[in-house]
């Protein structure tokens, strides 16, 4: 609850959520300026995040500091707790030596169960939990305040810091496991909030600050740049990832806390970090304003997020793709198929196209194609921008609702017993089965399948559907190998 699942990076790189919280306060060090001389400039802003008439950074005694801009954001920025119930201590399942069901095995306890060791089965119960992370209000007079899913994720009470010291409960008005966005609402008076800036005009080299509650510390203000946008963490294939990465100092607890620009707008909603041992090494991650805007939209209005679909398969464009297509367009997405009776087959897209803009805007790649349409409202009509051969269309599509996943239980439990407590759906994207749900102490659970894990293959031959997964182990031997896809990484384990 009070932390998002530990996502592993190539190289071993604990990507970590950032909720279970503590400050650390950064100070920004000035030398080498006189006070007999001008002020020089310690940072030189881009022309995006100041105006000309703001060209030059703000002085006290002669030195740049960044003060009157903190004092305008940190109201808006709050700590947030959150008191829940969760199972009885578990060996940590996060970290990595603990996914190999071996080592899970050889710790486990006379109990079975793959938990604590010296904790049996039987004997685990619920426990209250706490934790920390923070939030940004965007809306002072209707009270609404953004976070991260993770953050408040299971939580029977949230209740609300502000600056002023203030303790206000929190209601949950709904939150986007998809997205790592949640949104809340308090009921006070005197609130401030945080203009939502263009994170889309944000350019790599921008400066930024950070605001947050690191380690449950209190309020804490860190700065740095934009190091890149348009990153993804390689997370689950259900995810929508598009982050802002900066190097300004964000730690465990920073989660949900304010990522602002130098006009003092908000730009991104912090949410991870990449950290071999869960601390900052200056690489972390914000989910940028425009796709937190569109989540509050529908969560506003609905409390819930619709995820919509218009039946393609697609891959990135590359320079040797275009090569051997013939074209010349080597960015966006290609369009690999196309399903009867769906969206995209009534506008027209045909496999072979290649997707450019979506409503005049251009795209990179496949997932920021995936990203636009599934955070678009259901009934939404888009205009692609699309390359067939030399040819450059513009089509309408409309975006209709996600198929149901079909979710199958019994027969994957007959057809393989050593999988029984395992739920199985088709994936929204046709790349494997996901892994609905495990109940822990099943056999599934303590053969080491968990919840959100996608078995891509199994003894080696792909699958890509619940029918062909149970196929599959129908033919399987008596040991089977799944091939698994968890959090980005590729993992193996054997089932009899």
């Amino acid at each position: 609850m009070s932390k998002r699942p530990s996502r592993f990076l190539p190289a071993a790189a604990a990507v970590v959520a950032l909720a279970l919280a503590t400050p650390f306060i950064s100070a920004a060090v000035t030398s080498g300026f006189k006070t007999d001389t001008a002020p020089v400039a310690l940072l030189s802003p881009s022309p995006f995040a100041m105006g000309a008439a703001e060209a030059a950074i703000p002085t006290r005694d002669g030195m740049p500091t960044l003060a009157p801009l903190i004092e305008r954001v940190t109201p808006a920025v709050v700590n947030i707790s959150v008191k829940g119930k969760v199972a009885k201590a578990t060996l940590d399942e996060d970290n990595p030596l603990f996914q190999s069901p071996e080592l899970r095995r050889f710790f486990q306890g006379p109990g079975g169960q793959g938990g604590n060791p010296f904790e049996q089965g039987p004997q685990r119960q619920q426990r209250q939990s706490s934790a920390t992370g923070s939030g940004v209000i965007v809306d002072a007079k209707k009270g609404y305040i953004l976070t991260n899913h993770h953050v408040i994720d299971n939580a029977a009470e949230i209740m609300v810091t502000l600056k002023d010291k203030r303790e206000v409960p929190a209601k949950l008005i709904g939150s986007d496991d998809g997205t790592d966005i949640a949104l809340l609402q308090i009921d006070a008076d005197n609130l401030s909030d945080l203009p939502i800036g263009e994170s889309a005009d944000m350019k790599v080299g921008d400066y930024v600050i950070a605001v947050g509650n690191p380690f449950g510390l209190g309020q804490t203000v860190t700065s740095g740049i934009v190091s890149a946008t348009g990153r993804s963490m390689g997370g689950s294939i259900e995810n929508y990832e598009d982050f802002i990465q900066t190097d300004a100092s964000i730690n465990p607890g920073n989660s949900g806390g304010a990522l602002v620009n130098l006009k003092g707008e908000l730009i991104g909603i912090n949410t991870a970090i990449v950290g071999p041992s869960g601390g900052n090494v200056g690489i972390g991650f914000a989910v940028p304003t425009a796709m937190a805007k569109s989540i509050m939209t529908q969560l506003v209005a609905n409390g819930s997020v619709s995820r919509g679909r218009i039946g393609v398969s697609i891959q990135n464009m590359s320079p040797e793709l275009a090569k051997n297509l013939g074209i010349d367009q080597s960015s966006g997405a290609l369009v690999g198929g196309v399903e009867k009776g769906t969206p995209a087959d009534s506008a027209g897209l045909k496999a072979g196209d290649v997707i450019t803009a979506i409503n005049g805007a251009p795209v990179d790649g496949a997932s920021e194609v995936r990203n636009r349409v599934g955070l678009s409202p259901i009934g939404t009509t888009l205009e692609l921008t699309i390359m067939r051969g030399s040819d450059t269309k513009k089509v309408k599509v409309t975006i209709g609702k996600a198929a149901e996943a079909k979710v199958q239980k019994a027969s994957l439990e007959e057809t393989k017993p050593s999988i029984k407590g395992a739920t199985f759906s088709d994936s929204n994207n046709g790349k494997g089965v996901a892994v609905t749900d495990v109940e822990q102490g099943s056999p599934a659970w303590q053969a080491g399948l968990r919840p959100k894990d996608v078995v891509v293959a199994v003894n080696r031959k792909s699958v890509t559907s619940v029918d062909e997964l149970s196929e599959e182990l129908k033919d399987s031997n008596r040991q089977t190998a799944l091939f698994l896809k968890r959090d980005g990484q590729d993992m193996l384990i054997v089932v009899q």
